[in-house]
């Protein structure tokens, strides 16, 4: 009997199979375990630099709860918890947002130096403040200079510099915004302007 014999590469329409079929089990599992390490770099962080992370209160939450485990096999299950659910994160805005917390991410310490600069500046000549105004017009000016002759009646009554930390702050986020960690939020979901 002889064996009957197909043209594997029949003429078939490229643009009929050319759908994107996302990425492969592979890559997702190389993915995920991507997240679990992160999450774990996340435990390990102290809480003053937690809490500069802006993670989602679930997740907050199960890092909290796996500080304060102790079974070997609890922690597996609750790092794997972890895992599944910064699955929604994008890992990138993760990764920067552990640098930043730690100190370690070079953008937000050229932020910190530059904001440190302008604020000192704004504090010896009232020039800096309408350079800066004018450079960023979205800025609240009458916010802005209440702070800045606060930091200077601070500065001469040799008070904590209170209001010069807040003018810093102000400026630190402007040269550094804040990240968006959560991608779940779908195109449905996010306002939508009004016609």
């Amino acid at each position: 009997m002889r064996k009957t014999s197909y043209d594997t590469r029949a003429d078939y329409d490229d643009e009929e199979f050319e759908e994107d079929l996302g990425p492969s089990k592979s890559q997702k599992k190389r993915d995920s375990e991507a997240m679990q390490k992160l999450g774990l770099e996340l435990t390990r962080l102290a809480p003053d630099q937690l809490a500069k992370v802006d993670l989602p209160e679930d997740i907050r939450l199960a890092i909290e709860d796996y500080k304060r485990m102790k079974s070997f096999g609890a922690l597996r299950r609750q790092m794997q918890l972890i895992g599944k659910l910064m699955r929604r994160l994008d890992g990138a805005a993760v990764r920067e947002a552990i640098d930043r917390a730690t100190g370690e991410s070079r953008a937000a310490v050229a932020a910190l130096h530059r904001a440190e600069r302008l604020r000192d500046a704004m504090l010896a000549d009232d020039a800096a403040v309408t350079d800066y105004v004018a450079e960023h017009p979205e800025t609240d000016v009458q916010k802005l200079r209440q702070l800045v002759r606060a930091a200077r009646k601070e500065r001469e009554a040799a008070k904590p510099p209170k209001s010069a930390r807040e003018l810093y702050k102000l400026l630190y986020a402007t040269f550094l915004p804040p990240l968006t960690l959560d991608t779940s939020l779908s195109e449905e979901d996010a306002p939508q302007e009004q016609e």
